[in-house]
C-alpha cells in the first residue's frame, strides 16, 4: 500500500515517523488486552505554565500568546502584590484557571491577604487551587506569628503557616471545595515538622501533632535536568524526573516526600508515594544550557514529553517555569519581549491543537491494542478518548540520539489510521487503511506523535 506523500516531508523533517502497514496474518506474538481510554479533556486541562503577572508581567499581551499555546492552568504567587486584576483579565480573555498562594518570604499577613485573593478569584470562576508558601528554604525563609522559620532556621513557623492555611480554606464556605497544594521543598526541612506528609500519620514521631493536616495535594518542584545527573542530557531524562520513586534522579517526589533529602527524616513509603495526591507547580529547561545540548527543539519535545510523562504516572497539575522569560533565565515559550516565540511554542500549540476538546467525557472506551515485541524503555505511550468519541493514542520517545522501531497491532473495529506530529504542523502526516494483520510499524525519536484510531 502507497502511505500518504506527506510522510517523506515528515521524514525529510527530521520527525522521525515512519508508518507502514502489513498484511501477513500472524498472530504470534501479540497480546490483546483492553486498555481503557483517558479523557483526552482530563489530560489537557493537567497542562499548566507559571507566570509573573504579580511581579508586574502584562497580562494584556500573555492573554493571546496562552491562548495560542492553549495552556489551560497558570500558576502565580502573590508575593505581596495582592491585586488580582491582571490573572482576572488572563482568566477572561484566554480562559485559564489560576492557581494563587503566598509566595515566597511569606509573612503572617499573607495568610488572610491569600484567602482574600482566593475568593476574588473564585468569585469569577477564576480559581483552580490554593498554594502553599515557596520554597521555604530559598528567598527568606517565612516569619509567621513573630517568628522566622524556614532556610537553615526551625521549620515550625513554616508548618503552622500552612496547618493554618490549610484549616482556613477548608472551614470557608466557598473555599472548602477548592485543592489545597502543599508548601515546596519540603525536602529542605531542617526539623522533623512532618511537611513530607498530606496529614501526619500516628506514630511519625514528627514535632507537630498526630493528625496535623497540611494539603490535599504533595508539591513538588522536580526540575527535569537536575545537578545531580551529571552529563544531561539523558535518555528518558523527562521519565525519570516524574518517577514517584527512589529511582528519581531529579528533586523529586521521593526527596520531598518520601525520604527528605537534607536531614532524611522519614516519609511515605514507596508504595505509599506511587499513589500519593501529587502535582508539579515548577520544572522547566533552559535553552542553551548543558553546554547548549538544550537546543530550541529539544526543548520544545521535553515539554511535549513532560506533560505526558507526568500525567501517565500520576501527577494531577504540572506548570511549566515559566510562560514567558525571566530573569532566571530562558525557560519560557516566549522570550520576555512577548512577541519572539520559541519552537516549544509551535509544537504546544500543534499538540493541543490536534488534541482539542471542549468537554469531558463521562464512559471511555477500552481498546485491546498492543504491540509485537516489548516496547523500549525510552518508549511510553497514553491512550485518550475526545468527548466525540474519537480515540488518540500517543505515542512519544524520549531518546537523546537516533530512534526506535515499535510494531502496534490494533483489533479489526479499527479500520483506518492518521498519524500526526506536533513537531511538524496539525495535518496529519500519512493516513492508511488497515488490512491483513492490522499492524503499523512506527519510528520514535525524542517527541510524540499522535494516532487516531478509526473506525
Amino acid at each position: 500500500m502507497t502511505l500518504h506523500k506527506n510522510i517523506i516531508r515528515a521524514i525529510i523533517m527530521a520527525s522521525a515517523l515512519s508508518v507502514s502497514v502489513f498484511t501477513a496474518k500472524s498472530e504470534e506474538g501479540i497480546k490483546e488486552e483492553g486498555i481503557k481510554a483517558v479523557p483526552a479533556y482530563d489530560f489537557l486541562h493537567s497542562i499548566g505554565a507559571c507566570v509573573h503577572i504579580q511581579h508586574g508581567q502584562d497580562a494584556s499581551r500573555i492573554a493571546p500568546l496562552l491562548r495560542y499555546v492553549g495552556i489551560r492552568n497558570v500558576r502565580d504567587a502573590a508575593d505581596r502584590n495582592y491585586d488580582m486584576s491582571g490573572l482576572l483579565l488572563l482568566n477572561k480573555e484566554a480562559g485559564v484557571k489560576v492557581v494563587i498562594g503566598p509566595g515566597s518570604g511569606a509573612r503572617h499577613d499573607d495568610l488572610e491577604a491569600t484567602i482574600k485573593m482566593a475568593r476574588e478569584l473564585h468569585d469569577a470562576g477564576a480559581l483552580l487551587a490554593i498554594e502553599g508558601p515557596n520554597e521555604p528554604n530559598n528567598f527568606g525563609g517565612l516569619t509567621y506569628e513573630g517568628v522566622a522559620g524556614g532556610r537553615e532556621l526551625s521549620w515550625i513557623p513554616v508548618a503552622k503557616f500552612q496547618r493554618d492555611l490549610y484549616a482556613r480554606v477548608k472551614n470557608d464556605a466557598e473555599l472548602k471545595h477548592y485543592a489545597v497544594y502543599g508548601v515546596s521543598e519540603t525536602g529542605a526541612q531542617t526539623d522533623n515538622c512532618g511537611l513530607q506528609f498530606l496529614e501526619i500519620p500516628d506514630g511519625a514521631g514528627t514535632l507537630m501533632p498526630d493528625g496535623t493536616k497540611y494539603a490535599d495535594f504533595a508539591n513538588v518542584h522536580n526540575y527535569m535536568y537536575h545537578p545531580s545527573w551529571t552529563g544531561a542530557p539523558h535518555d528518558n531524562q523527562v521519565w525519570n524526573a516524574a518517577d514517584p520513586g527512589q529511582a528519581c534522579r531529579a528533586d523529586g517526589l521521593h526527596g520531598n516526600c518520601g525520604k527528605t533529602w537534607l536531614k532524611k527524616f522519614d516519609g511515605y513509603s514507596e508504595a505509599e508515594l506511587a499513589t500519593l495526591p501529587r502535582v508539579t507547580t515548577e520544572t522547566g529547561s533552559i535553552v542553551g544550557s548543558w553546554e547548549g545540548a538544550i537546543t530550541e527543539h529539544v526543548q520544545g519535545c521535553n515539554y511535549l514529553n513532560l506533560f505526558l510523562s507526568q500525567y501517565k504516572r500520576g501527577w494531577d497539575k504540572t506548570f511549566i517555569y515559566e510562560f514567558i522569560d525571566d530573569p532566571d533565565g530562558a525557560f519560557g515559550f516566549y522570550e520576555s519581549d512577548y512577541e519572539t516565540k520559541r519552537k516549544s511554542a509551535d509544537y504546544m500549540h500543534n499538540f493541543t491543537a490536534i488534541l482539542n476538546d471542549a468537554k469531558p467525557r463521562k464512559n471511555t472506551a477500552k481498546l485491546k491494542y498492543s504491540y509485537l515485541e516489548p516496547l523500549p524503555e525510552t518508549v511510553h505511550d497514553l491512550l485518550l478518548q475526545k468527548s466525540d468519541g474519537s480515540l488518540w493514542l500517543v505515542i512519544w520517545g524520549e531518546k537523546v540520539n537516533g530512534s526506535e522501531t515499535v510494531t502496534l497491532s490494533v483489533p479489526k473495529g479499527i479500520k483506518k489510521v492518521s498519524v500526526y506530529d506536533p513537531t511538524v504542523d496539525t495535518d496529519p502526516t500519512s493516513t492508511a487503511k488497515l488490512t491483513g494483520d492490522r499492524t503499523v510499524k512506527l519510528s520514535i525519536s525524542d517527541h510524540p506523535i499522535l494516532i487516531n484510531l478509526l473506525k
